[in-house]
């Protein structure tokens, strides 16, 4: 027998809009011993901007550019440093400590040809974390995916799976970050998970440009709410053939770049920045809601930084239509989203340290699911409990979960995973980070 299961972990998460690294501190268990049942509690959790040095450095990794490997070492141990304040801090905020860690680490290639994942690269040395926490660490969670022939995206699948258990109406949890992805559940249907193209990466691209390098972001749409959308431009957008490609594919910001861009611009030179920002926002709206239109789509749940522009949120309103609820992962489950993929990245880890596969094949497209990720040793030689015997088949949100950047100390309620889905709903205006 190994030692008994983690009782908290810390995921760590930075999406390709490399704003910010999220950490939070989870609690996950059986619920009331069944092995179907799983809990998910949140005790804390908090966004970290990078430094100005380091987000500028990964900034350059992302561009379609040559780099010097000098700098993929360099940003890989800095970010690796950073990753390891960032649970320390947290953890001596709330008087907590950690059994595991999992860090996704800032994806810098995610290579596709022909809809196929041939290479995925994260930095962030897990070493770095595991010397100064001295907990096990969980990393490199996409390549295992990738190399059964999967996609190794989206890897949320598992958590919106897991959390809309039950739905008997197709019902869609989508992630607003740099790039938009929708995870597809329905009663008698295998689930089905995909990026449906870009979120923010192109409006953060805008963004930078009209304000010359002072804004990483459109901050509550207030650019795009200044233009309006050109049809044309946004046409020869839409004709991209990512778009009609059948589900399971992924894309990133190896595509969505700033040639992608110019090369569309360059042919409407006529379009002003501000409806360029505008037409980027509608481009957004209108490929997600496509997407859910594809697959009956009846209820949308969305998290990532996109839910807090109200004029992208009110644009896909719109789109999905009169026929679709949209809310966010806060009013559906109690989870905030921005903590949402930290979370996930919790998730991953209690099932690999429980011998669970963390992937769905039908979602990512490989041979079959894998166990996700390696294992790094912290202080202590590493000792795996004893493999449970199957899955989780539901994930319950429990406690009223604390907002980006609170301690613990919180209501004991607990709230249902598949709780009811609001109706059509603005989320609270909120400064995109």
């Amino acid at each position: 027998m190994g030692r008994p299961a983690p009782v908290i972990i810390a995921g760590l998460m930075t999406g390709t809009s490399a704003d910010a690294l999220d950490v939070a501190l989870v609690d996950l268990h059986l619920s009331d011993g069944r092995p179907d049942n799983l809990a998910m509690e949140l005790l804390a959790s908090r966004e970290v901007p990078f430094a100005d040095g380091l987000r500028a450095d990964i900034l350059r990794l992302l561009a379609p550019s040559d780099v010097p490997l000098s700098l993929v070492s360099s940003v890989d141990a800095r970010l690796g440093e950073m990753c390891a304040g960032a649970v320390e801090e947290l953890c001596a905020s709330t008087g907590l400590t950690c059994d595991l860690v999992v860090s996704h680490g800032q994806t810098v290639r995610h290579d596709v040809a022909d809809g196929r994942v041939s290479a995925t690269l994260q930095l962030g040395q897990s070493a770095w974390i595991a010397e100064r926490i001295g907990a096990p660490v969980l990393s490199d969670v996409r390549s295992r995916d990738v190399a059964a022939g999967g996609q190794g995206a989206p890897l949320v699948s598992i958590l919106d799976h897991l959390l809309l258990a039950g739905t008997e109406e197709p019902t869609a949890l989508l992630n607003l970050g740099g790039i938009a992805n929708l995870t597809v559940v329905a009663a008698r249907r295998e689930t089905i998970a995909f990026d449906t193209g870009p979120a923010n990466a192109l409006i953060d691209l805008m963004a930078s440009r009209l304000s010359e390098g002072r804004l990483d972001c459109d901050a509550d749409g207030a650019l795009a709410a200044q233009g309006t959308v050109d049809q044309d431009l946004l046409s020869h957008f839409l004709a991209d053939p990512y778009y009609s490609r059948p589900a399971p594919k992924s894309t990133g910001k190896e595509q969505l770049n700033a040639d992608y861009l110019d090369e569309r611009l360059r042919a409407h030179p006529h379009v002003s920045g501000l409806d360029v920002m505008a037409t980027l926002t509608a481009l957004t709206a209108r490929t997600v809601a496509d997407a859910c239109r594809s697959h009956g789509v009846t209820a949308v749940v969305a998290s990532g930084g996109g839910t807090r522009n109200p004029v992208l949120m009110d644009a896909l309103n719109t789109e999905l239509g009169e026929g679709v609820s949209l809310a966010t992962t806060d009013e559906a489950f109690g989870l905030p989203e921005g903590a949402k993929e930290a979370c996930l990245m919790a998730l991953l880890g209690w099932l690999t340290w429980h011998g669970l596969p963390g992937t769905l094949p039908s979602a990512t497209g490989a041979s079959h699911a894998t166990i996700a990720g390696r294992l790094s040793p912290g202080a202590r030689p590493l000792q795996l409990p004893d493999p449970l015997p199957r899955s989780p088949r539901r994930l319950r949100v429990v406690g009223s979960a604390p907002a980006p950047g609170t301690g613990a100390g919180r209501d004991p309620a607990s709230s249902p995973g598949a709780a009811p889905i609001p109706s059509p709903t603005s989320p609270t205006p909120q400064q995109e980070t």
